[in-house]
């Protein structure tokens, strides 16, 4: 009696630990240019994971190198913005006050310690001009701000001072982004002539 012959099983293994077992089960069901290509897309396609990875972790580094450069680049070292401008020639608070004595502006620069800074943009700040006299400066078309952090560091500024009206709603304003109460925000209720500063170049040390 002739025994039953098995016939073989041409299904191919779900996991194939070697590529030239793989090379040869592909050869046997003759599609091997299938079989090498998905073999190929398989290895690419691990390949790139940890690729993809690797590029959106640095993304994210330098994403926050760059937001923290935007707080913090006083800490280590000078900090410019807008024209071009150094420390020569920069007048004390005493001189700038009596070089504004009896004008309505004047273009100059000065040397002031800070006060405060916009703590929203850093989009102005205001300087202490002494005897608890303080002047607001803004940059020239919104074209720059400095550093949130910056308070009580030297500022070294060029531009043009002047006596100005600030009305309640700026004053409102300014008082928000210095992080004031909604009680003191409402205390404001009358307009303030006042020192203001427009500058086209920034130095603060």
């Amino acid at each position: 009696m002739t025994k039953p012959v098995k016939k073989q099983s041409t299904s191919v293994p779900t996991v194939l630990k070697d590529v030239n077992a793989y090379n040869q089960v592909c050869t046997f069901l003759q599609f091997p240019y299938l079989c090498q290509k998905k073999l190929y897309m398989k290895k690419l396609f691990y390949l790139l994971i940890p690729a993809t990875f690797f590029v959106s972790c640095g993304s994210s580094e330098e994403k926050s190198k760059e937001e923290g450069a935007a707080t913090d680049s006083t800490a280590t070292s000078a900090y410019k913005a807008g024209d071009e401008i150094t420390e020569d020639g920069a007048l004390t608070t005493d001189a700038f006050m009596e070089a504004i004595k009896g004008k309505d502006s004047v273009e100059v620069k000065l040397s002031a310690k800070i006060n405060a800074v916009c703590k929203v943009k850093g989009c102005w700040m205001t300087l202490d001009l002494g005897n608890e006299n303080e002047m607001r400066v803004s940059f020239k078309d919104y074209a720059f701000f400095v550093p949130k952090d910056a308070d009580g560091k030297t500022a070294f500024v060029q531009g043009w001072a002047k006596v100005d009206t600030t009305s309640v709603e700026e004053l409102r304003h300014y008082a928000e982004d210095d992080g004031q109460s909604k009680e003191e925000i409402e205390k404001i209720t009358e307009p303030k002539a006042e020192l203001t500063f427009v500058a086209n170049g920034v130095l603060i040390k």
